[in-house]
């Protein structure tokens, strides 16, 4: 749950853009992601057997002098009494801290190389750790304002040399005393940044919370912030993304992995989750500032609740199947939906060879009587699979490789799909559906979720299978029968079926689950966990969180289940525009119109169409007029105009 909710900033005042403009930022935990005395700390502790604890009563005594509870001075003196670092330790720590800048920093170098004059990095910290590390954006020297550190004889850090940001309110003195003629805005996150504000010393404070997120500083600051690119999206200067990520909002629902709120949530992104699915009427009422929805395959996205979503970007699938979003109405909105179509193949691939296993031992039935006091030690009916058949229905992904793991297992596998697709290893192509379901001893269906697959597999095709095989179903529930299944196992002509995904699925942990294969002998239920392994929903998280960021920052895409596919290669130097449109003539003639009426010279343009919709690229020079955006609103057929950089 976020501490805040992001306010509009306040339109800037004419006479407030002709001033001179100075940005002061704090370093510690702003400009880098750490503690530099804590980073010490550890450097220092390294070989101590207490070190995590005093590491802890270190960042304790850290976070009580950010919050103004303590001054400076004395959170220096008491953590310095708690370990004993020398110049050999200092050297590490700034060697650390050269790669632990944040990410909103370094994504905007150009701007501190551009304007390095105009930025001061101010500090309790140590000016011998901070120059080195800022001197390589282009920041002067002499603007870095922070103490000296006072050794001993020895070379033992002992404390601070005495200087104006050793005293209390340090910080507000040492920017007063810089008489800087103009308007001075503050970045930090400790309640000595909120100081120089609340002294008059600076017209405005912004508290980042990239890397720390403190609530004493939150409710004094003027702007709250998770990236550096607000400030400057605020003041209309250039910068590393045409939008800040911190004023996109996040829905992830249904427990995805946490490495993708992790890293949407170290992008910068404010981030809501919740637990479970939403129904329709829970998810209306949720998305109207939603920028990027993630989901499973509980939430079902519908037209109704995209017609409401005016912020939606992008959905994420963190699954295979998108079957629960209504894609044509998401593309009329120009929103991208991704999924995640290998990321889980394996877990799925190996469930089925394990199934294949517990059905042709009857191990199912045998564990059941076992639990209720029984005792069934008898071989009958029970085989190797060694030597027997087994014939896969939709040979993709999944299909290819559970063929792999079915050879290693002795079995001949014989494969059927309506693409063509090469054979792995001894595995068989057979001509129909027909032939595979004579030909198998095990049938496993592994096709997509389309409409036109409903009851894909019915009387007519439990019929033709060999009488006594087992049938396997992990890929979505409406493509089989159930009645149909039934009727073939209760007759015997089908010796046993697992079942993972049903017509009709409960929400949550809802309890509710019925199914006409209950109890039916030699048949294994489970609930939906094909892909449910830690490693499968670790894999989708990492790469759906990627694709979701790489579309937000370039537009690319590349496996997109409803938006034309266009990979693009990296840019610089240019604005980036994204026109989405209904695929109907003239469109992109409109849109060069457009640019070339206001002198937008373009530098590369890419197109590409599916059977409804449009997508364009278009990176012009940066020397453009802002009716651009108007226009190319205008043109008749857009969906949606987006401009990234």
């Amino acid at each position: 749950m976020a501490l805040f909710k992001y306010m509009p900033f306040p339109k800037i005042h004419k006479d407030t853009q002709k001033k001179k403009r100075y940005f002061i930022i704090d370093f510690d935990s702003t400009f880098v992601k750490d503690e530099t005395l804590e980073v010490l700390a550890g450097f220092a502790l390294k070989d101590n057997p207490k070190k995590a604890a005093l590491l802890k009563k270190i960042s304790s005594i850290t976070d009580r002098g950010m919050a103004g509870k303590i001054s400076f001075a004395e959170s220096l003196k008491r953590r310095l009494l708690l370990f004993s670092a020398n110049k050999n330790h200092l050297k590490q720590t700034t060697e650390y801290l050269r790669g632990r800048v944040s990410a909103s920093i370094e994504k905007n170098r150009s701007f501190f190389e551009k304007h390095a004059n105009d930025v001061y990095i101010i500090s309790n910290g140590f000016r011998e750790c901070i120059v080195p590390i800022a001197k390589e954006y282009g920041i002067p020297t002499h603007h870095v304002l922070a103490n000296r550190i006072k050794f001993n004889s020895a070379g033992v850090v002992v404390g601070v040399e005495k200087h104006v940001l050793s005293e209390g309110s340090g910080k507000a003195k040492a920017v007063k005393n810089l008489k800087l003629q103009g308007e001075v805005i503050i970045v930090g996150d400790g309640i000595t940044d909120y100081e120089i504000r609340s002294s008059g010393a600076a017209d405005a404070f912004f508290a980042l919370t990239e890397n720390v997120a403190r609530s004493s500083v939150i409710k004094k600051a003027d702007f709250v912030i998770r990236g550096f690119d607000e400030v400057l999206y605020h003041y209309k200067l250039p910068r590393g993304v045409f939008y800040p990520h911190g004023r996109l909002k996040v829905l992830l629902l249904e427990k995805i992995h946490p490495l993708a709120e992790e890293r949407l949530r170290a992008g910068g992104y404010t981030i809501e989750t919740a637990s479970r699915a939403l129904s329709e009427e829970e998810l209306l009422e949720k998305i109207g500032d939603v920028a990027i929805l993630g989901i499973r395959s509980g939430t079902r996205v519908t037209e109704r609740v995209l017609d409401r979503a005016k912020r939606l970007i992008a959905i994420g699938a963190f699954c295979i199947g998108t079957n629960q979003i209504d894609l044509t109405a998401a593309s009329k909105q120009g929103v991208a939906v991704f999924n995640a179509p290998y990321s889980n193949g394996r877990s799925v691939a190996e469930l089925v060879a394990g199934l294949i296993i517990m059905l042709s031992r009857g191990v199912f039935d045998k564990s059941t009587t076992l639990h209720k006091g029984g005792w069934n030690k008898s071989a009958h009916g029970s085989h190797e699979i060694r030597g027997r058949t087994l014939g896969i229905v939709g040979y993709g992904n999944i299909g290819s490789q559970l063929s792999v793991i079915a050879e290693s297992l002795g079995m001949g596998v014989r494969f059927f799909d309506i693409k063509e697709r090469p054979a792995i290893g001894n595995a068989q192509h057979t001509n129909s559906l027909d032939e595979l379901l004579a030909e198998s001893d095990f049938i496993t269906l592994h096709v997509d979720g389309r409409p036109d697959n409903k009851n894909f597999f019915g009387a007519e095709q439990f019929a033709k299978m060999r009488q006594g095989a087992h049938f396997i179903n992990l890929s979505r529930g409406h493509v089989v029968d159930i009645n149909a299944l039934k009727n073939a196992l209760k007759s015997g002509h089908a010796g046993g079926a697992a079942v993972d995904v049903f017509p009709s699925e409960p929400k949550g942990g809802a309890k509710d689950f019925s199914s006409p294969l209950q109890n039916v002998p030699n048949v294994i239920l489970t609930p939906h966990i094909g892909g449910s392994t830690e490693e499968a929903q670790e894999s989708i998280a990492q790469y759906l969180s990627g694709k979701l960021m790489s579309f937000i920052d370039t537009g690319d895409t590349a496996l997109s289940v409803n938006l034309p596919n266009l990979q693009l290669p990296p840019f610089s130097g240019a604005h980036r525009f994204i026109h989405i449109h209904r695929n109907v003539p003239g469109v992109l003639a409109n849109i060069n119109a457009v640019m070339s009426r206001h002198q937008a010279n373009i530098l590369g343009q890419y197109l590409g169409t599916t059977v409804d919709v449009g997508y364009v690229i278009t990176d012009a020079n940066t020397n453009y007029e802002e009716l651009v955006i108007k226009e190319l609103n205008a043109i008749p057929g857009t969906l949606r105009v987006r401009t990234l950089y």
